[in-house]
């Protein structure tokens, strides 16, 4: 076995180009988006908090997700080839496996990080402390990475059929299993355990924390208070319901129906919806994002000009 054939969201010649435009465009838009947040949380000192960490952090792994999947198609639509090897297969899954797990992970990281800043706010320097954020973020990338390697493990040890057509646009882990000629009762039983792990637990955290939160705003007596704790969450809370609501349409889309066609679509907007709309939820809704944009796009115009003046000069 050399490789496996991604069969793609439409095999229409005529609607390849139209697919391949739209999609570079979303890549280039989330790519270009989430840059930005990392560039303004670096070059602005007053974003240098553990709120900001976190959306960096998350910015990065949006961009890592997205190239995860995306590239690959847009290459085999643009050579016109629906193959990718059995190494690329297992490389991409394991890959989207590690960055889903561990967007889920960082944005409880970031619930609880909100719960302590409304909840708690005397302590919250103290509690929050940029070594508690290192570790919270590095303990989501071990454990994340251990899943996704498990995982990937377990798959090499298949073997599989002939019919090696997987009706999707990238190596999605049900679908791969469904192709299997061996026996996948322990690599259904890891996965689900993982879904219910790394899924169904984080969710209830972030369950926890906003439950908390609305109790503690709601103790607020003046409604400009209230407005003003809820909108240093409603970011968070808004970017963390478009990430587990497309999850969800996406994971009864595969298990209720088992329509492929209907999965692919629902993991578009899972995979490349989601990360393309985070930046604009946090730029738009949050006042420090656009201040430190405005900064990052003053400097940089005010370097150009000093630079051509350099080489007048000169």
């Amino acid at each position: 076995m050399a490789q496996f054939i991604l069969l793609g969201l439409s095999e229409e010649l005529e609607l390849q180009p139209i697919i391949f435009g739209l999609f570079l465009s979303m890549f280039l838009i989330t790519v270009f988006g989430n840059l930005l947040i990392i560039l303004a949380t670096i070059s602005d000192s007053h974003l240098h908090t553990p709120m900001y960490f976190f959306l960096s952090n998350l910015s990065f792994v949006d961009i890592c997700f997205i190239s995860t999947t995306i590239p690959k198609m847009l290459v085999n639509i643009q050579t016109q080839s629906k193959a990718i090897s059995y190494g690329g297969c297992i490389t991409q899954m394991h890959f989207y496996i590690l960055l889903v797990e561990l967007e889920n992970l960082i944005l409880t990281v970031m619930s609880y990080d909100r719960f302590i800043a409304i909840c708690d706010p005397l302590h919250y320097t103290v509690i929050m402390s940029p070594i508690l954020c290192g570790l919270m973020v590095l303990l989501s990338w071990i454990m994340s990475a251990l899943n996704s390697l498990v995982q990937s493990l377990l798959v090499l040890r298949l073997y599989f059929c002939t019919v090696l057509e997987i009706p999707h646009f990238f190596c999605d882990l049900k679908e791969v299993l469904r192709l299997a000629c061996s026996d996948i009762v322990l690599n259904n039983a890891v996965m689900y355990f993982a879904v219910g792990l790394f899924g169904a637990v984080p969710l209830a955290g972030i369950c926890y924390s906003y439950s908390r939160i609305v109790s503690s705003i709601c103790r607020i007596s003046s409604a400009e208070g209230k407005y003003k704790a809820f909108s240093t969450c409603a970011s968070h809370l808004s970017v963390a319901s478009l990430f587990y609501f497309t999850g969800l349409g996406l994971y009864l889309s595969s298990t209720a129906t088992h329509n492929s066609h209907s999965s692919a679509i629902a993991s578009v907007m899972y995979i490349v919806v989601t990360p393309m709309l985070n930046p604009f939820i946090y730029s738009l809704r949050n006042k420090d994002i656009k201040r430190a944009l405005r900064r990052f796009f003053g400097v940089a115009a005010m370097k150009g000009p000093f630079v051509l003046g350099l080489r007048k000069c000169w």
